[in-house]
């Protein structure tokens, strides 16, 4: 009922939450009983991944989604547990579970929408020219992080370092 608190926790829309539940429910990853046959992807599962009783996968989903969110302190296990009220030990396969499911739909989930509109085009034509005029000129071609997002490095980056810190 409340839209803009699930995007806050998650940072998807329910409606884009639901499509991943319905991507990624039937991944072998997932069974609570049964035999999955490791070759079947080329994805052995590790013993500790291996079916048994877990927890729904929306639920699983959330807490990942949560985690996938956050940073530093408020992206701690131990705060995703609390949040969840569920142990450190099930936070830490639900980041598993849910990692393996997506890796899985790489190919298929993960990726940009093409540009179709020709203002979009020009906004992108901005954003090479504003990175072309403000860093390296070679980097204007890249992508991600031309709004001034910033990453937190604990040491200077080897090439361009300087670029990081202006």
């Amino acid at each position: 009922h409340h839209p803009w608190l699930f995007h806050r926790k998650l940072h998807v829309s329910h409606e884009v939450f639901m499509q991943l539940i319905e991507k990624i429910c039937h991944h072998p990853v997932f069974l609570t009983c049964g035999h999955w046959d490791s070759d079947s992807d080329g994805m052995p599962l590790p013993d500790s991944l291996l079916p048994r009783e877990q927890l729904p996968v929306w639920l699983q989903l959330a807490i990942f989604l949560n985690a996938a969110g956050h940073y530093g302190n408020a992206a701690t296990t131990q705060d995703m547990a609390e949040w969840a009220g569920v142990s450190v030990g099930t936070v830490y396969n639900c980041y598993k579970c849910v990692s393996l499911s997506l890796l899985r739909l790489h190919n298929d989930a993960i990726h940009f929408d093409p540009v179709h509109r020709k203002s979009d085009l020009a906004e992108k034509e901005q954003a090479k020219d504003w990175v072309e005029s403000r860093s390296i000129p070679g980097w204007r071609g890249g992508f991600l992080c031309v709004d001034g997002t910033t990453f937190n490095f604990f040491q200077k980056p080897g090439h361009h370092g300087e670029v990081f810190f202006d």
